[in-house]
Order: C-alpha cells, then sequence, then structure tokens
C-alpha cells in the first residue's frame, strides 16, 4: 500500500480545474478558452503542464476536438466536487447571504443541456438559494408563468417574443444513432414527442412538404425516451443540434428544419433579490449581457419575429 509521503505534490488549483472542466464539457480546446476567458494556447498549455504533472493523459487528440480518456473521466469527478466545495466556500465567505426559493420550469431538452451548468454554478454562488424545477412543454410553462405558478420559465419560441428574453438561436436538426441507419427506410421510422410540440409539427410538415413517406414509430412526452428509441435504432428524431451527444449523428439528407429562438419568461409578481440573481444569472449562462437587476431592458430588446434564420 502507498504510504502517504510516497504520494507526489501536485497543486490542482481552482484555475487549472476550472479550464480542464470547461475543456472536458466543450471537447474542444477553442471552445473552452471562451468559457474560461483563456486563449486556445493558454489552455492547451494548461492541459499539457497538468497531464505532465499527473504523469496520466487526460484527453485523447481527435480530429473534430478531444474526448477524456478514462484517468480524464476519473479526475473530472473529483474536479466537480472540488470546485464545488471552493465555490461554496467563497460564496458563504464573500458572497451575498440572500435566501429564497424560486420556482423555475424548463423543457426536459434544455434541462438535459442546459440546466447542470446553471444550477451548479448558481448554488456555487448563491448557496442558500432553494431553486424547485418543473419540467414540461414550452406552451405549458408559459402559461404557469402567467397564472403565478411560476417565477420563471425557459422556453422555445417558433419566434422572438414581446415578453420574453431572446437569449440564443438553437438549430433544430434530424438525429439517429451512429451504429444503424434508420433514415434508410421506407416510410421513415420517426421518434416524435405528444402533440404540441413544435419539433413535431416542423418534422412532419417538412417530410410532407418534400413528399418522403413516414409513420410515427414512436412518440412520447420525456426527451429521455425520444433518445432511447433513436439510440436503439428504431427511429430518427427531430432535436435541438446542441443535445446532440457523441453517441448520436446527425442526419444531412433529411429536409432541413427551423431554429427555436430560447427565452427566458419572468412572472408579473414582485421582483425579488432571488428570482432576479437567478434571472440574470441564466442570461449570463447564455452570453446574453446584463447590466440592472430585475429590469427588462436589462437583457436588451427581445426580438419580435423572425429571430430564427
Amino acid at each position: 500500500m502507498m504510504d502517504i509521503h510516497d504520494i507526489p505534490i501536485i497543486n490542482l488549483t481552482p484555475d487549472i480545474l476550472r479550464t480542464f472542466v470547461a475543456a472536458a464539457q466543450a471537447g474542444n480546446f477553442t471552445h473552452a478558452a471562451k468559457k474560461v476567458h483563456l486563449t486556445q494556447s493558454a489552455v492547451s498549455m494548461q492541459i499539457s503542464r497538468l497531464e505532465s504533472d499527473i504523469g496520466k493523459p487526460l484527453f485523447n487528440r481527435i480530429t473534430r476536438g478531444v474526448e477524456l480518456t478514462t484517468h480524464g473521466e476519473r479526475l473530472l469527478r473529483y474536479a466537480r466536487r472540488l470546485l464545488q466545495i471552493h465555490d461554496k466556500a467563497v460564496a458563504a465567505l464573500t458572497g451575498p447571504n440572500l435566501n429564497g426559493q424560486i420556482r423555475l420550469g424548463v423543457p426536459e431538452e434544455l434541462s438535459y443541456r442546459y440546466l447542470p451548468g446553471i444550477l451548479r454554478s448558481f448554488s456555487a454562488r448563491y448557496p442558500l438559494i432553494s431553486v424547485d424545477i418543473y419540467c414540461d412543454f414550452s406552451n405549458r410553462l408559459k402559461e404557469m408563468v402567467e397564472g403565478g405558478q411560476l417565477d420563471l420559465c425557459l422556453a422555445n419560441d417558433e419566434t422572438g417574443s414581446r415578453t420574453g428574453y431572446f437569449l440564443r438561436n438553437e438549430p433544430v436538426v434530424w438525429i439517429a444513432p451512429r451504429d444503424a441507419a434508420p433514415e434508410m427506410e421506407s416510410p421513415l421510422p420517426l421518434a416524435l414527442f405528444h402533440q404540441g410540440c413544435m419539433y413535431r409539427k416542423w418534422g412532419m410538415q417538412a417530410l410532407a412538404q418534400k413528399d418522403i413517406p413516414f409513420r410515427i414509430a414512436y412518440s412520447s412526452p420525456s426527451f429521455t425516451g425520444i433518445l432511447a428509441a433513436v439510440r436503439s435504432g428504431v427511429a430518427v428524431a427531430p432535436v435541438g443540434k446542441s443535445s446532440v451527444s457523441q453517441e448520436f449523428r446527425i442526419i444531412e439528407t433529411l429536409p432541413p428544419l427551423p431554429c427555436v429562438c430560447i427565452t427566458l419568461y419572468s412572472g408579473n409578481g414582485p421582483e425579488d433579490k432571488a428570482k432576479s440573481c437567478l434571472s440574470r444569472h441564466i442570461a449570463g449562462s447564455f452570453d446574453v449581457p446584463v447590466t440592472t437587476v430585475g429590469a427588462k431592458s436589462a437583457f436588451g430588446t427581445p426580438p419580435v419575429a423572425g429571430c430564427c434564420p
């Protein structure tokens, strides 16, 4: 058994760990550099130094970027925990002593892609604020905000909104598993959300316009269920491009689909500090500039229509 004195001294500083986690999440040093406000060469140098100190490769360099090795996956689990403890300690000693409870609605697909990072960093900054998460279709979530059942919600919109805050455009793409080609079948087997989902409507309209025969092979209200159907090889599905993981591939031969506008909606109730902080934090996570807490103008002028190319 290794004696504690035999363990090499390696300084896993928060800055190094943040760079490593950013690279692991982005799968690309250039994208990671933007997240940690460094140059691509600085990120590459930090990762190389970390690999040298540890004495093990953390990333495999591949054509489209990088992917974690087994050692990298192991370090990632520890890095996230270390950063969480570090940030909570800093917040407890120096951050605002805000508390409260916020009801946040998020479509399941957006929660799958964006919510973990948002909640992780928000909790580190405001550890005493409790966030209750509700997942549903975008239209229902917006109705819940208007009815006072939710304080905030993220939603997918077909066009810009006069009442919400535009965060980003999200392309919608067709996906299939890497080890099967269900798009070669006729009629084309589809995995779709239930009625009321714009992805379902757009997918069926695009195929009908090109006279491509299709059948609904699988239907689910759950994004996890849709991915399971695609993963099994029984169908293709239209999903947001940012949620496409490496186990899937984007189908280029099917008709192109529009993109959605990811929008933040805020209820009309009293504006408290906890709610304002989460609004600002979400906007900042999408690189939307925010200058005034709680002010609608803080998010800039939301696009009215045609925000999706």
